[in-house]
Formats: C-alpha cells, sequence, structure tokens
C-alpha cells in the first residue's frame, strides 16, 4: 500500500515510490503463478506446485535471483547454444543484462548433480521449471524499455485467471534432450522465437494476445516435459 504524504514531503515521496515501483517492475514476474503452474502440470512435472518458488525467492534474495529470469536482448541478436552455456557461470549473480538461458542450464546441472550425491535436489528442478517458464514470456527476451515496463504486468497476467481451466490448450510436443548441449540448442531456439514476438509486439504497439500466450506456454511446457525425461534418465544411468 502505497500512502500519499501531504505538502512538502511530496517532492521526496514521489521519486522514491517511482524507485521503488521500477524496481520492482525491473524483476517483475514472467507469467503470473498460475500460468507457471499451468505450464508444470501440462509438462506431467509431479512436484508442480515448486515451479513458483524461484519467484518466491526474489522477495528475499532481490536481484541475486531476480537477475536468472530475464535477459536484455537487444534487436537483432541472435542467441546461440553457445551464449546459453557461457551465461551458466553466472547463475545467482548480479547481472544487470540478465541470465536467465545459463540459469535452466545451471540449476538442471545442480539437480543432477545433488542427486546422484543422495540428497533432496528438488527444489532446484523446481526452479528449473519456473526459469523454462520465463523463457516464452516475450519480454523477458528483449530490452526492458518504455514499451516492456508499461506493457510487462499485462502480458505476465494475460491468460493467468483461466489457464488452469484450459490445460488442454498447452500443447506438447516432442523435443529430443540427450545432452546439455542439445538442451541449450532448444533454449535458444525458444529465446529467439520469443524475442521475435516481442519485438513484433512492439512495433505493432500491442499486448500479446491469448492464443500467442497460449502457444508460448505451449514452447515451455514442451521443454520441461523434455528436461524431465532428460534428468529422469541421468538418475537411471
Amino acid at each position: 500500500m502505497i500512502v500519499r504524504p501531504l505538502t512538502r514531503k511530496i517532492c521526496i515521496a514521489v521519486p522514491l515510490t517511482w524507485f521503488f515501483i521500477t524496481l520492482a517492475s525491473s524483476f517483475s514476474q514472467a507469467w503470473f503463478d498460475d500460468t507457471h503452474l499451468a505450464i508444470a502440470q501440462a509438462a506431467g512435472y509431479k512436484k508442480w506446485y515448486l515451479a513458483v518458488g524461484a519467484d518466491m525467492a526474489k522477495l528475499k534474495a532481490g536481484a541475486k535471483e531476480g537477475h536468472n529470469h530475464f535477459v536484455n536482448n537487444p534487436r537483432g541478436r541472435v542467441v546461440t547454444p553457445e551464449m546459453v552455456l557461457a551465461q551458466a557461470e553466472k547463475y545467482n549473480r548480479t547481472d544487470p543484462d540478465g541470465h536467465l538461458y545459463g540459469a535452466i542450464i545451471t540449476s538442471v546441472r545442480q539437480y543432477v548433480e545433488v542427486k546422484r550425491q543422495g540428497r533432496y535436489a528438488d527444489y532446484h528442478l523446481g526452479f528449473a521449471a519456473h526459469y523454462v517458464g520465463d523463457l516464452s514470456m516475450p519480454l523477458h527476451n528483449t530490452v526492458y524499455d518504455e514499451f516492456n515496463r508499461r506493457h510487462h504486468m499485462s502480458m505476465d497476467g494475460i491468460i493467468d485467471e483461466e489457464v488452469m481451466d484450459n490445460l488442454n490448450k498447452i500443447e506438447i510436443y516432442s523435443i529430443p534432450i540427450r545432452s546439455e548441449r542439445d538442451l541449450a540448442k532448444e533454449i535458444a531456439r525458444i529465446a529467439n522465437l520469443s524475442m521475435e514476438l516481442g519485438y513484433r509486439l512492439q512495433d505493432g504497439r500491442r499486448i500479446i494476445s491469448r492464443e500467442e500466450a497460449y502457444t508460448q506456454i505451449s514452447h515451455s511446457a514442451s521443454l520441461l516435459k523434455a528436461i524431465l525425461e532428460y534428468v529422469w534418465a541421468q538418475e537411471i544411468n
């Protein structure tokens, strides 16, 4: 709740209020909670409820966690598997340009490594599930400019109130992942699709449609399903 101070305090409170709104927006969610949960459910993730944990962590960890959720890609950039893998070392570090793609790689790595040690690893997979959801949100793949700031929240929640009742609209397609390189390749593919859509929306001065949102989260759900199959195969071997 923002309290509006009176008289001479306004000149101080307004800049401070704007600062905190801007700070909070820079770490805003990519899709709201139910959309993340729907992606995880559609992918067949048994612990689908862990998919919101990464946004909860931002309340405590701030930039350290928030910078795992986006990449400020300028127009014309082509995301490559090499770029994805290079971001992995930045996981949980402060980096204003963001490193979402590397966050997916490292959280999957950590799940596999911790699981092999016989320790409880599920939270790492929950973080990965969230980042995979972020990957398909167009504005988490474009520069955080005026258009992004103005329309981010509207796009985050475009299908949130209905999506849990419409899981059938999330279309799962096959993605073969047999190695980390395969994973990086698929992350780059979806990142480029999302970035292209983000700048197309900006050029058209419009927000994402519901149909486009379902197409986007179908990419995330399909990738998450492939990751689940990949890590389960690692456990068997």
